[in-house]
């Protein structure tokens, strides 16, 4: 068996070939967390065997997945989400659900499905932790398209983690709610230290600032500290870690409503250039290769499932709700993008595994089919763009509250 060390030798080093590869290939139509998965598939037990996920590799893909989802929610905007867009993203999302809902039910009673609350779920959301990076790179982030993305992404993410908590523990649902509700007021409790900190003539603070630029480094020790202590929370209450990384997240976004560039800098270089890498890395590794070929119908028809459960929806809610902001082909374009799942598949589906709901194969048929729509979804999407279209929805103002 290979040792941990080995194995996190193959995974720095496809950490560091997958944005070279990647970075070959016209337009970045490539995305790098394609190779990242691919590569750990290969070197991955269920392959060449060369890697494996222990405990030391498994504590780096947790904080991984952490900072993942502390970015995802440091990047969303709360007047944004609580404004027109917003409410159009939580009314999609739930007819998304709803439509999921309706679908498993009906495959599992044919025995085609099982486990039909975890795969609904894992069929409604979007991995906005996973397309930032392609929004930035393609200079999409600010634009209207990119803003209607991140809110439906934000609800894609946020949603699905609170059906995990109410409908997967192994509590009633009064009592998972109740559960719930406990860790979001513990949460505010954790948020109001950090805006304390901020109060303006505090020593505390001159302190702070004075050592985010040395070796210190306290913006980002207290940003870790931040993480690990509502991720700590989360687990405590019986709670999925991304709930933990999320919540921390809003509450950076909060201490620093118009963001810190230096600091945003700083966490992109610790997340993206260290421990994100290894989540996506040992995910790919986690993937029975010969489940998924052995069932390849099963696969299509999840593929299938996510575009006619998340992105038609969304589709149909851009078209009705802006058909004089965008073209049919941009509004084609936000469907694929918010159809776009990873992360949060890949925590319900090792939810539903650790609980006996799932087979590891069933897992691997839905992580393949998330890997999927990680490569072939924002792909075409930007194959639709044009140089034109990206350049018209990043020259568009921005509308207050939508």
């Amino acid at each position: 068996m290979p040792s941990a060390g080995a194995s996190l030798f193959l995974i720095a080093l496809i950490a560091v070939l997958a944005p070279l590869l990647a970075g070959f290939v016209p337009r970045r139509l490539l995305p790098e967390v394609v190779l990242l998965l691919v590569f750990g598939m290969i070197v991955g037990p269920n392959v060449l065997g060369w890697a494996v996920d222990g405990s030391e590799v498994d504590l780096l893909r947790q904080l991984g997945l952490g900072m993942l989802f502390l970015l995802a929610g440091f990047e969303i905007d709360v007047s944004e989400i609580t404004g027109r867009g917003g409410r159009r993203a939580v009314v999609t999302w739930l007819i998304s659900l709803t439509a999921a809902f309706a679908a498993v039910l009906l495959l599992g009673r044919s025995g085609a499905v099982s486990a039909e609350i975890a795969v609904a779920i894992a069929l409604t959301s979007t991995a906005l932790g996973t397309l930032l990076p392609i929004l930035k790179d393609s200079g999409l982030q600010s634009s209207a398209l990119g803003r209607t993305v991140i809110n439906h992404g934000a609800i894609g993410e946020l949603g699905p983690v609170i059906a995990m908590a109410i409908l997967l523990g192994s509590r009633g649902d009064i009592e998972s709610i109740v559960i719930l509700g406990l860790f979001v007021l513990a949460a505010i409790a954790v948020g109001f230290v950090p805006l304390a900190l901020r109060r303006e003539g505090s020593k505390l603070l001159a302190v702070i600032r004075r050592g985010s630029d040395t070796t210190a480094q306290t913006t980002v020790r207290l940003t870790v500290l931040l993480l690990i202590t509502l991720t700590a929370i989360a687990t405590v209450f019986g709670l999925d870690i991304i709930l933990g990384a999320f919540a921390a997240g809003f509450i950076l976004r909060r201490v620093m409503p118009t963001g810190d560039e230096q600091l945003e800098v700083k966490l992109g270089g610790l997340a993206f250039g260290f421990l994100i890498p290894v989540f996506f890395v040992t995910s790919g590794m986690s993937i029975d290769v010969s489940a998924v070929i052995a069932a390849p119908g099963v696969l299509v028809a999840f593929l299938a499932l996510l575009v006619l459960v998340r992105g038609l929806p969304v589709f149909f809610a851009t078209r009705w709700d802006a058909q004089s902001e965008f073209s049919t082909r941009e509004q084609v374009r936000v469907a694929l993008y918010a159809t776009t799942g990873l992360p949060l598949i890949v925590a319900v589906t090792g939810v539903a595994v650790d609980s006996g709901q799932m087979s590891t194969a069933s897992a691997s048929i839905l992580v393949a089919a998330g890997a999927i729509t990680v490569l072939v979804l924002p792909m075409i999407a930007t194959l639709l763009a044009g140089d034109t279209g990206a350049s018209r929805s990043r020259r568009r103002p921005q509308e207050p509250g939508s």
